[in-house]
């Protein structure tokens, strides 16, 4: 694939430290975004089934506008408890909005459903939130099976036996001090598609043929073919530019456009997909359309390396191998 000059898969993240924490034995993790001080957080949630904690907050009408860490988890809602272990390390560092007791950690958090390969024995936890915390970094190139994208599946609107590996993706562009990251946990009901439209990673049948050439509406079957909620496509988009609560917001809105190239169908009524958005103001002002535009191509870029980097568990196919 061609890419224009600038892009790069492995970043800082704008300032922005990535943590994991990953179960290889059940299939599932986390994955912590450490932000630094005065980062002004966003949200917009276009799925129907979400999983979530501390959204609300990032909305506009509301006054408190900078956000210390971001928190993606598998386990479902059992996995909102990661945040709890953000929390801690972050308050064991004083680090947090000011009140006159003690600094409260703003840690919105999302989830996605990834039950099937663990059967739910265990769920990603505080322990793991904590030590997700303490190995964050900047990016160190690690994706695919790994924190939150560990147990995650993809193109399941076929019934899940047809389903294929998801995973944990990132990309994004350098463009002269502007810098504008995506991750995302990539975990849809939906295929994934390549820039013109073909399956990357989806639904196919026992040949190994994509299932969409035999129905190019991707049609549910007469029983869903998961239960509500069981599937979600998380995202985090970053960027240096120095954006306000509300521009951020239209940026986490326009993350939304990222993720309708990539999957197909997207936001359906089994998706819970949310997206986050960062903006880290460590440059100068830049117009935001300049930001949001690139960052909807780097967030379908970052969604299409979570299933290249994906590999086989217990018989569910992955491109990697």
């Amino acid at each position: 694939m061609n890419h224009p000059p600038g892009w790069f898969f492995f970043m800082t993240f704008c300032d922005i430290k990535i943590g994991h924490s990953t179960s290889y034995e059940y299939h599932t993790g986390c994955t912590v975004f450490l932000c630094p001080e005065g980062t002004v957080g966003g949200v917009d949630i276009r799925g129907p089934a979400p999983g979530s904690r501390e959204t609300v907050l990032l909305n506009v009408d509301k006054p408190i506008k900078y956000v210390n860490a971001v928190v993606l988890s598998g386990g479902s809602a059992f996995g909102l408890a990661v945040a709890d272990g953000v929390m801690r390390f972050l308050a064991e560092r004083e680090i947090g909005h000011y009140t006159p007791i003690r600094p409260i950690p703003i840690v919105p958090a999302a989830i996605v459903y990834d039950l099937f390969f663990s059967r739910g024995q265990f769920t990603p936890n505080a322990e793991m939130g904590y030590e997700a915390c303490a190995s964050a970094s900047t990016f160190d190139g690690a994706q695919g099976n790994v924190g939150a994208g560990a147990g995650v599946t993809v193109g399941k609107w076929a019934g899940f036996e047809s389903s294929m590996k998801g995973g944990f993706g990132v990309a994004s562009v350098n463009l002269n001090d502007l810098e504008i990251g995506a991750a995302a946990v990539v975990n849809c009901v939906g295929d994934v598609v390549n820039e013109d439209g073909s399956v990357l990673a989806g639904a196919q049948d026992d040949d190994g043929v994509w299932m969409v050439h035999g129905d190019p509406y991707r049609r549910f079957p007469d029983r869903p073919p998961a239960n509500l909620g069981t599937n979600t496509t998380l995202v985090v988009v970053a960027t240096n530019a120095p954006l306000d609560k509300v521009a951020t917001n239209r940026l986490a809105q326009r993350a939304h456009d990222g993720m309708a190239m990539a999957i197909r169908p997207v936001h359906t009524t089994h998706d819970g997909d949310t997206a986050f958005a960062l903006a880290t103001a460590t440059i100068e002002p830049v117009p935001f359309d300049v930001v949001a535009n690139i960052a909807v191509e780097v967030v379908a870029e970052a969604i299409r390396n979570g299933v290249r980097y994906a590999t086989t568990v217990g018989g569910v196919r992955g491109l990697a191998g």
